[in-house]
């Protein structure tokens, strides 16, 4: 399987390096750095033990923050290499770890061929492979065995991704089997994942409730919300293809939420930043954009697009409630917990499969409501937004319940040391 799948991916080649280009046309960083996505890194620089962190995107990056931070703290004389699959996601790191100098590289995961993730060992010698949620590479995985001890780290594994990896049969059963540790979020990932026959799983929690919100992010916030005003603010944040229709169609078909109120959507693949702008113009709303505001502008439109990376716990704190985006349509919903953590009330549509546990935890916390539509969405949007008591409320228990989870972090550094030493 594993010869089978590695010659696939030398045929998908040259389409995969097309549709790397041609992705290029609206994301330009898709097309920097590309000799990486192939092995090939430039002169080596020598004088470090390395450390390697894999973060596929923009989510997985911001998670890893505690976790680096941790690292780095611990180990005094290691350097990390943050690897990535997409320019958002490394734009992210650059934002956040600019801090740690020299101490942080960055780079493009190689594609998952043996020649090329062999290239990539060779090139940084890393001391330990730590994977981020869900990055399982069954080619990655062979070439480190018996070189790089293998962490899955924030672990999940949904039951819709576990019936598709059975689907691949021995590829992703012999890739789990040969992870070294799994540092599962939830008693149910860890046995989703064990079922796949990883060996060594242990339950730490998501580390994602030990990310620190920045004080600049929250100065944005404070600044965005001046250029709002008054004016009650319904956040659609990480919105995904299909939902801006669906939230825009709602939010035109009744009565406003509130009166003079804003919708404020920031949609999660910024290729998509001129569609939804339009979206919202097509259907009569007035529209102003993120990028265009300067120092006084105020925002004086129906419509505001979040079209800027990076400024997520902005826009929570400078919202009065939130929905969260890939849920109303069958996509697995994104993260709740920065919401939470800044105190924001929470919407959440029906299909939350890739965080299920978490968000289960939320709302029986009461720190997040369930809607089943966009109709239902604004009708809540309406009530909590009347009712700053119930906002006010579920914010509290937002913050409790963020608190009460803390902690993954340096439970997950502790199981990473038997691997490092």
């Amino acid at each position: 399987m594993l010869r089978l799948y590695s010659l696939l991916w030398w045929l998908a080649l040259p389409l995969v390096l097309g549709r790397l280009w041609w992705r290029g046309l609206k994301e330009p960083g898709y097309r920097r750095h590309w000799a990486e996505r192939l092995g090939f890194y430039g002169a080596r620089s020598g004088g470090w033990h390395t450390l390697w962190v894999h973060a596929v995107s923009v989510g997985e990056t911001r998670a890893a923050e505690p976790l680096i931070d941790a690292l780095l703290a611990a180990y005094p004389d290691s350097r990390i290499v943050l690897t990535h699959m997409t320019p958002t996601g490394r734009a992210t790191g650059q934002a956040l770890f600019a801090k740690h100098g020299e101490r942080l590289v960055q780079a493009y995961l190689p594609y998952d061929t043996q020649t090329m993730v062999k290239r990539f060992l060779r090139h940084f010698g890393p001391r330990v492979c730590v994977l981020m949620e869900t990055e399982v590479w069954p080619n990655l995985i062979a070439a480190c065995a018996g070189r790089v001890p293998v962490a899955l780290v924030n672990a999940r594994l949904s039951e819709r991704s576990l019936r598709r990896g059975r689907r691949f049969g021995g590829l992703m059963t012999d890739a789990a089997r040969a992870l070294t540790l799994v540092a599962a979020q939830t008693e149910a990932d860890a046995a989703r994942i064990a079922s796949l026959g990883a060996p060594l799983v242990e339950v730490t929690g998501s580390i994602k409730f030990d990310v620190v919100v920045p004080p600049a992010a929250l100065e944005t916030g404070a600044w965005l919300r001046a250029r709002i005003g008054a004016r009650p603010v319904l956040l659609c944040a990480s919105t995904r293809e299909g939902e801006e229709a669906l939230i825009l169609d709602a939010w035109r078909a009744g009565p406003a939420p509130a009166a003079g109120a804003l919708l404020l959507i920031v949609p999660r693949h910024p290729q998509r930043f001129d569609e939804v702008a339009q979206l919202a113009q097509a259907r009569g709303c007035s529209v102003q954009r993120r990028s265009e505001l300067d120092g006084s502008a105020a925002v004086a439109a129906e419509v505001l697009v979040g079209d800027s990376m990076g400024e997520m716990f902005a826009y929570y704190a400078a919202c009065d409630l939130a929905f969260i985006g890939g849920s109303l349509l069958p996509l697995g919903g994104q993260n709740l917990i920065e919401a939470c953590a800044l105190g924001k009330p929470v919407l959440i549509g029906p299909h939350t499969f890739n965080f299920a546990q978490v968000t289960e935890q939320a709302l029986a916390a009461g720190a997040a409501l369930r809607v089943q539509d966009g109709p239902a969405l604004m009708a809540q949007a309406r009530r909590l937004l009347a009712d700053s008591a119930a906002r006010a409320a579920m914010g509290e228990q937002g913050v409790a319940f963020s608190n009460h989870q803390r902690g993954a972090t340096m439970r997950t550094v502790g199981l990473l040391r038997r691997l490092i030493h």
